[in-house]
C-alpha cells in the first residue's frame, strides 16, 4: 500500500508542476495570442481600445492583471474544459480543435504502435530463442529500417505506392471529394478512412518495430542464460513451454515499462508523418500552431500530451508493481 501511496503523491505532484510550466511557459515567450490578432486586425484600419480590452479578455492574456490573479484564473478555465481560442483558426476553441484531432492520432498511431510491440516482442523472442542461427540476420535488416529518417521512408513509400502504383491514396485522412461534409458514420466512410491511414500505419510500424525486435531479442538471450531456465530444462520440460512460460513472460518486462511510455506520446502524433501525409492528426495540428504563433493551440497540445504520457505511466506504474513484486519492496 505505501508503493501505490507514493506512486499517486508523485503524480499527482507531477501534475501540478506540469500545468504550472504549461502557464508559465508561453507568458515568458515575447508575445502573445491577443497581439497577434491586433496587429492582423490593425493592419486593415484603427482597432478600439475597448475592442483590444475585449480581445485580451478572450484569449485569457489577462491585461494588467498580476500574474497570481491569471494562474487561478487560468486553473478555473481548464477546469472547465477552456483551453483558450486558437489563432489558426479564429474562431475556434481550442478545445475544439484537439477534439476533432485526437481520435484520428490515437486510431492511427495507437494501432500502429500496438501491431509494432507485439511483432517487435514476438519476433524478437523468437529470434533470441534460435540466437546463433541464420535468424539473427533478422536483427540488423530492421535495425537499418529504424535508422532511415522518417520523412524519407514516407516520402518513399508515397513515391512507390501512390504516386507509381496507385495503391493508396496520397494525403489526408479521406476523400473530401467524396465526403465534404466531413467524418460520418458509415461503412464506405470507415473503407476510405482505413485506406488513407494505411501508408501512414506501414512507415510507423517499419520505423519502430526494429527497436522492440532488438531489445526483446537481448533479454532473452540474457534471460535463457539465468539459473530457472537451466533448472527448467535440467526438469525435462518442452522447449514450448520453457520459451513461452519462463523465457519470454520474464523477458518481456522491462520492454512493457518501455511500452507504457510509447503508449503516452500517441496522442502526440507523429509530427514528420502527419505532414507528409497532410493526415488530420495532433501532430499536423501542433505543426500548424508553430507555424502560426499560437501559443494558446500549442499550450493546449502540450497539455494534452503531457497528461496523458502522466496518466499512462501511472497505470504502468501501478500494473509493474502489480506483475512484479520486487518493485513494490524496492521503493
Amino acid at each position: 500500500m505505501k508503493f501505490y501511496a507514493r506512486r499517486i503523491t508523485f503524480y499527482l505532484v507531477t501534475l501540478w508542476a506540469t500545468i504550472s510550466l504549461n502557464f508559465l511557459l508561453p507568458r515568458l515567450m515575447p508575445g502573445n495570442p491577443a497581439d497577434i490578432i491586433i496587429a492582423k486586425m490593425q493592419r486593415q484600419g484603427e482597432v478600439s481600445d475597448t475592442t483590444i480590452r475585449n480581445i485580451q479578455l478572450m484569449l485569457g492574456t489577462g491585461g494588467d492583471e498580476p500574474l497570481l490573479e491569471q494562474y487561478f484564473a487560468y486553473w478555473g478555465r481548464l477546469l472547465h474544459g477552456d483551453l483558450g481560442i486558437s489563432v489558426t483558426k479564429y474562431p475556434a476553441p481550442v478545445a475544439e480543435l484537439i477534439a476533432s484531432a485526437l481520435p484520428w492520432t490515437i486510431i492511427l498511431v495507437g494501432v500502429a504502435t500496438v501491431i509494432s510491440f507485439v511483432l517487435g516482442i514476438l519476433i524478437g523472442a523468437w529470434v533470441g530463442w534460435k540466437r546463433g542461427t541464420w535468424v539473427d540476420h533478422l536483427v540488423p535488416s530492421t535495425t537499418v529500417l529504424q535508422s532511415i529518417p522518417y520523412f524519407w521512408l514516407a516520402l518513399v513509400l508515397v513515391a512507390i505506392f501512390a504516386v507509381n502504383l496507385r495503391w493508396f491514396p496520397i494525403v489526408g485522412g479521406y476523400d473530401v471529394f467524396d465526403f465534404p461534409a466531413g467524418p460520418e458514420w458509415s461503412w464506405a466512410f470507415f473503407v476510405d478512412a482505413v485506406e488513407h491511414a494505411t501508408l501512414p500505419a506501414i512507415t510507423i510500424v517499419l520505423s519502430s518495430v526494429g527497436g522492440w525486435l532488438f531489445g526483446m531479442r537481448n533479454m532473452m538471450v540474457s534471460t535463457l542464460s539465468e539459473d530457472h531456465i537451466v533448472t527448467a530444462e535440467a526438469k525435462g520440460l518442452r522447449p514450448r513451454r520453457i520459451l513461452t512460460a519462463y523465457a519470454a513472460r520474464n523477458a518481456a518486462i522491462p520492454s512493457i515499462a518501455g511500452f507504457s511510455i510509447t503508449l503516452g506520446f500517441v496522442v502526440a502524433g507523429s509530427i514528420v508523418m502527419e505532414q507528409v501525409f497532410t493526415y488530420p492528426g495532433v501532430g499536423k495540428l501542433m505543426f500548424q500552431a508553430v507555424q502560426n504563433n499560437d501559443y494558446a493551440l500549442m499550450q493546449g497540445v502540450f497539455l494534452v500530451i503531457t497528461i496523458t504520457v502522466l496518466a499512462a505511466n501511472f497505470i504502468m506504474d501501478l500494473v509493474y508493481g502489480f506483475i512484479d513484486p520486487r518493485a513494490r519492496h524496492n521503493v
